[in-house]
């Protein structure tokens, strides 16, 4: 008998009731929280190994809820490779990073209520992943959408986090039009099952594939969407932690893994994705340069990350990139993890130009920093190398256009160099800041060093399991080590840049650094759209209507046309006091003659 469904199950029911315990009771003990996520993450773990010896598919279904004439909708819930794989992942992360919050916000006078946040958060994430109908998963999309808008503007009385909130909500809900509709056109189509909708993938249009491109490049942050992704760390670090590492963000890359096989036929959907991903990975990573808030650099360094899916995506490789994404779930958390850390041991202090010398005072989060930072370069034999390595070749191999390689092999060599700029700048060289540095507790050392074995062991660990089946190698040395000459090209560029600036005291940014520094533009652009629709507005209903329709057709031009009338038809003028004056002066006239 299969005990898959039932350690899934129990699992669910352990964060559900957690959740629940949270809201019912005000003194509810947090370290009860962290145990129930360990507890989940160990059950989670049996059916990924047993999946490992036998890829199997596993659905459950509830009885039918709602019934119509032409389909019946289910609560189904499907264990398949993916899902089983990603939710140990997201129970890890979010465990460690519940772990950490706990001393980051111990401060926080609403601590309880930001970790229910959290749990909520997870739990939308796992009916997204779990989904089988597009019903469930808009459920677990919708969740995420509000659950990230409550967390990043969780500190609600800074204007910057209202307005983060609020950008972050309103891009992801220009992305869900693109899933409804495409849920719409299923429901009038097709099916709302998704292996009912696999079956006609031959006879799928392009309505329903660009909605669902439009709703992965709004909740993933690609190009054209992308302002709110580095505006939400606004946020408490936890939360970017969470948000970039497995939850949210990847939800987007998510959808498309998780319905590929709609689009795996579609060569003008596939191309798109192409386009857009090496374009998202190339411009976030020249923008990732270009800022000086440590939280910022790593916000698009996740951007670029996703652009790295996207791409892969866009060459029939859904599973790569859920490889890239799994590993990338693990060192992420780590880089915010740290430099949280930094953060609130340098008394909020966020600008790397203002850090430096903290591998005296923090070695042990130094080390950690470090690791992660070579871990997303892609440094040989760390987890993101096994992923990263493997899309470039990927990407040099296949009979695509040289363009999106082009972007992608800048954006690796970029990754690098933004990467070592944040190991130079915080860690080494002499203490930049005038704050008091204060030396780091044990208490956020556990989750991080967590995150760490999990970010130097997971690819290997991936490498060993029985899903691996190793081709025979049939690229030039030269291909094969291609990622690994650009990633050490960009970390020689990086350091010659750091020994040609070594300060860089805070100023105003220079023209040539300012596209990519204000994100083309696109944060101006809030400002100046509305800005200038309220301003036509004005005009239209002031200047427009009053002065000259209301001037001109109104009072003004009844008199206008009239007068001329009244001319035409009478020889009076309506002078009334030249009349009277007239009549007054010919009667006293008339008076005085006749009493003379």
């Amino acid at each position: 008998m299969n005990t898959t469904p039932t350690l899934m199950m129990t699992t669910f029911i352990i964060l559900i009731m957690t959740t629940t315990k949270m809201m019912l009771k005000h003194n509810y003990n947090l370290k009860d929280t962290k145990n129930s996520l360990t507890t989940a993450f160990m059950i989670s773990l049996i059916p990924l190994s047993t999946l490992l010896n036998n890829e199997n598919e596993i659905m459950m279904s509830s009885p039918t809820i709602i019934n119509t004439t032409t389909m019946n909708i289910n609560m189904t819930i499907m264990l398949d490779y993916p899902s089983l794989t990603f939710i140990p992942i997201a129970l890890f992360v979010t465990w460690s990073i519940v772990e950490f919050s706990m001393w980051y916000m111990s401060t926080d006078p609403h601590l309880n209520k930001f970790i229910k946040h959290l749990m909520t958060f997870l739990i939308a994430m796992i009916i997204i992943i779990t989904a089988n109908n597009m019903l469930q998963l808009f459920v677990g999309w919708e969740g995420v959408g509000i659950m990230s808008f409550l967390l990043i503007g969780w500190w609600y009385s800074r204007s910057d986090a209202n307005a983060a909130a609020l950008q972050a909500i309103i891009y992801n809900r220009i992305g869900d039009i693109g899933l409804i509709m495409t849920t719409a056109w299923m429901i009038g189509s097709a099916s709302m099952n998704m292996q009912e909708m696999f079956v006609q993938h031959e006879t799928i249009n392009m309505i329903p594939i660009i909605g669902l491109i439009a709703a992965a490049m709004g909740k993933s942050a690609q190009f054209g969407l992308h302002p709110w992704l580095p505006a939400a760390m606004e946020g408490p670090t936890p939360v970017s932690a969470l948000l970039h590492s497995s939850t949210m963000v990847v939800a987007g890359v998510f959808l498309l893994i998780r319905l590929h096989p709609m689009m795996q036929n579609n060569k003008t959907a596939l191309t798109a994705c192409l386009i857009i991903g090496s374009l998202t990975t190339m411009f976030a990573a020249a923008s990732a340069m270009t800022q000086h808030d440590i939280k910022k650099i790593i916000a698009l360094s996740t951007t670029s990350q996703l652009g790295l899916m996207m791409t892969m995506i866009g060459l029939n490789q859904p599973m790569l990139a859920f490889l890239h994404m799994s590993t990338h779930s693990f060192f992420k958390a780590l880089l915010f993890l740290c430099s949280g850390s930094f953060i609130h041991n340098l008394d909020n202090e966020q600008d790397i130009r203002k850090m430096g010398g903290l591998s005296k005072t923090m070695p042990a989060t130094t080390s950690t920093m470090t690791i992660a930072n070579f871990t997303l370069m892609g440094m040989p034999f760390l987890s993101g190398f096994y992923s990263k390595d493997t899309i470039i070749e990927t990407l040099i191999n296949s009979h695509i256009n040289s363009w999106a390689l082009s972007m992608t092999l800048i954006a690796t060599m970029l990754s690098a160099m933004y990467s070592m700029r944040i190991i130079y700048w915080t860690l080494t060289d002499f203490p930049r800041s005038k704050q008091k540095t204060h030396q780091e507790t044990k208490m956020p050392i556990k989750p991080i060093m967590r995150l760490t074995i999990g970010s130097i062991l997971v690819g290997t660990m991936t490498k060993l399991s029985t899903l691996q089946t190793t081709t025979i190698i049939t690229m030039p040395k030269t291909i094969k080590m291609g990622a690994l000459l650009i990633t050490m090209m960009g970390i020689m560029v990086s350091a010659d840049l750091m020994f040609m600036h070594p300060h860089q005291p805070p100023q105003k940014p220079k023209k040539i650094n300012l596209f990519f520094n204000q994100l083309a533009f696109f944060n101006t652009m809030h400002r100046t759209m509305p800005m200038n629709t309220l301003k036509m507005g004005q005009q239209i209903s002031t200047e427009l209507i009053d002065l000259w329709t209301l001037e001109n057709w109104g009072p003004k031009g009844l008199t206008n046309s009239i007068t001329p009338l009244i001319h035409i038809t009478t020889q009076q003028k309506n002078q009334i006091k030249n009349y009277l004056t007239v009549f007054t002066m010919t009667t006293l006239l008339a008076t005085l003659l006749t009493v003379t």
